[in-house]
């Protein structure tokens, strides 16, 4: 009988204290909110692109030693990666945030309105937090604050992992999660576990939705370069025609999926997103290019697609008199929820944001480079909601009017907090 009371004892004291350190993570977090939104608006409204994002995170880098976190900078460029310890021995997790902006300019007329431009590939642009990686950023310096002044309930290590172009590093760079993964960034100490989140305009405030296993889809970027004849607009005969090959092409890229895809199993997509050709409107050109990409949720399914446009872009053109070759290269993997970590995790998410604004969502054709960090370790990525919620209407992320309700963030800081501690206390 001792033993069964003491074994209860145990229990009831293991509940509490969980239950103390949820109550302490939130008033913490609840404590610095208004900070949270003040570095957001700082960050909306100085952003910078892909692989340039200096002052951000010079800005980051401050803040993290002001909290007396061990900071490291320059990682795969302009990256900031910070390693607190806990007052007890265990596991490593890292938490991670990107930090980069889009060529985007920006249509809300808000106080903290961006209103930098510059000259992206060649073309004057504005620059923009259209994505939300400015909220990131604020939420990962607030997650950081709360866990420093809370070191005495951390059971092992937590690395803040600031990441630069995740949109994509400009043409004949190398950037992202990948190039911090080649210079070390989930070594000393090694990385047991990374989660991460996105704020997302189309979610109601409040709300988190998650998926186990694919989420978001590996993304591919493909060149097809077509070549013809070039010859009179009036004699089409006496030529080859690299726009009517490339009309052929794409019409054949669609039955891959259509007819090709078992998209009973995971949606994919195909998508020419530009065609190039021709100078004049009465010369039939020599030759055409096309740009896009490929979105897949499913390994197979990605082998197959990718197999069967490198058989049949070439045969299409020989069968009209041309040729033609593609070239894909690798944008992203499949954003992989591990769902034993998943399932381990959810809990966490439940009791902070209560259990019915938890939401099962299904998979987006979306890509994420968060998986490649995903591909080295288990991970988790969930959506956090953005949406005003006496709003029917949201912009889709990456449009000039993209706009985020900054309530949301709260959240943000409360359940990121909340999951490296529950982690690396399990």
């Amino acid at each position: 009988m001792k033993k069964i009371i003491f074994s209860l004892l145990g229990l009831f004291s293991f509940t509490l204290t969980a239950q103390e350190i949820n109550s302490e993570i939130n008033s913490a977090a609840e404590e610095i909110e208004e900070q949270v939104i003040s570095w957001r608006r700082d960050f909306h409204q100085n952003p910078e692109l892909s692989n340039r994002e200096t002052e951000t995170a010079k800005k980051i880098a401050s803040h993290l030693e002001s909290l007396g976190i061990e900071t490291t900078t320059g990682i795969a460029k302009t990256g900031v990666v910070g390693i607190l310890k806990g007052d007890n021995e265990g596991k490593t997790v890292a938490l991670r945030a990107d930090i980069d902006a889009l060529p985007v300019t920006e249509r809300n007329n808000l106080p903290f309105k961006s209103e930098v431009r510059t000259e992206f590939l060649g073309s004057e642009t504005g620059v923009m937090h259209a994505c939300g990686h400015d909220t990131h950023i604020a939420i990962m310096m607030g997650v950081a604050e709360v866990l420093s002044k809370n070191k005495d309930k951390i059971n092992g290590t937590v690395k803040f992992i600031f990441q630069p172009a995740e949109e994509g590093p400009p043409p004949g760079e190398e950037g992202g999660a990948s190039l911090m993964i080649k210079e070390g960034v989930l070594k000393n100490p090694d990385v047991d576990a990374i989660f991460g989140l996105h704020i997302n305009s189309e979610t109601p405030v409040g709300t988190i939705r998650y998926k186990p296993e694919g989420t978001m889809a590996a993304v591919e970027r493909f060149v097809i370069n077509v070549t013809g004849k070039q010859t009179h607009g009036s004699a089409p005969w006496s030529g080859t025609d690299p726009i009517l090959i490339s009309a052929k092409i794409i019409d054949g890229l669609q039955t891959i999926i259509s007819r090709e895809s078992k998209l009973v199993d995971a949606a994919a997509v195909i998508t020419v997103g530009k065609i190039t050709s021709g100078v004049r409107f009465n010369i039939i050109p020599e030759t055409a290019e096309m740009i896009g990409t490929i979105r897949t949720l499913d390994p197979d399914m990605k082998k197959l697609i990718l197999k069967r446009m490198n058989e049949m872009v070439p045969a299409i053109a020989k069968a009209y008199g041309g040729e033609a070759t593609v070239e894909i290269q690798n944008n992203t993997a499949i954003t992989y929820n591990d769902p034993e970590l998943t399932s381990k995790m959810l809990p966490t998410l439940q009791n902070v944001a209560g259990e019915e604004n938890v939401v099962l969502t299904k998979a987006t054709t979306g890509g994420e480079d968060f998986s490649f960090f995903q591909e080295e370790v288990p991970g988790f990525y969930y959506f956090l909601g953005g949406k005003p919620l006496d709003s029917n209407e949201a912009a889709p992320h990456h449009t000039p009017d993209f706009f985020i309700d900054e309530s949301g963030m709260l959240l943000g800081v409360k359940t990121m907090s909340q999951l490296a501690i529950d982690y690396l206390n399990q």
